[in-house]
């Protein structure tokens, strides 16, 4: 059984904001408010503490790129945007955003997840349109062939893991959640977590994508 979870949502379309609301609620998770830029979603979430912000990217005042940064030391951050541009995915990423989906690439069972996920911390939700301009952004040149995995800019020993945490480290710059590793490389999903934990913590990160940044060597 799921674990309750209190989401903030912030747009400055009302529509879009009142559409996800009942997507959200029909897939029993709480919204528990509501904002209309970046600034008044800091204001929010330091008063409502959600476990996760959804967060528009293009709004007036404060924008969602700059809202990501301080947004993610209070809760997990997932944007939602139409916007596919990779420099702009690439900035989410960097400032703390958990994962970026694009609007009409996901339904109500794919945002349900995505949600479950990121507060879970057991994926980086990205939408197809999505993956390959994160990779392309962190790098910062052209994107790579579907079947190409993301060439590394730093050696695994030279940021301290270990050939395993290494495996590990590059699945998840290709996009693949917890379950899937553990199935690529036969282990269970607990011992993945555990591998991911211990990634983070070498790496100096709490959230996928930062992990990505710093092993594509592209972190700031």
């Amino acid at each position: 059984m799921r674990v309750s979870v209190r989401a903030l949502v912030v747009d400055d379309n009302p529509v879009v904001r009142a559409g996800l609301v009942s997507l959200l609620e029909a897939g029993k998770v709480r919204v528990v408010g509501e904002a209309v830029d970046g600034a008044h979603a800091l204001e929010q979430a330091q008063r409502l503490r959600p476990d996760i912000v959804l967060l528009d990217v293009r709004m007036p005042g404060v924008d969602g790129i700059a809202a990501a940064g301080p947004l993610s030391a209070l809760a997990k951050v997932l944007m939602l945007s139409y916007d596919t541009d990779a420099d702009v995915i690439g900035k989410a990423i960097r400032n703390g955003a958990a994962g970026y989906l694009v609007h009409g690439a996901f339904g109500v069972d794919e945002l349900i997840a995505a949600v479950h996920d990121t507060v879970a911390g057991r994926a980086s939700p990205l939408s197809p349109s999505a993956s390959r301009a994160v990779v392309e952004a962190l790098r910062g040149g052209d994107a790579p062939s579907a079947a190409a995995p993301p060439a590394r800019a730093a050696r695994s020993d030279d940021l301290g893991l270990s050939p395993r945490e290494a495996e590990v480290m590059e699945l998840i710059a290709r996009g693949h959640s917890n379950g899937e590793i553990a199935r690529t490389l036969v282990v269970s999903e607990y011992t993945v977590k555990n591998h991911v934990n211990r990634i983070f913590a070498k790496l100096g990160v709490r959230t996928r994508g930062a992990a990505m940044a710093r092993w594509l060597g592209t972190a700031r």
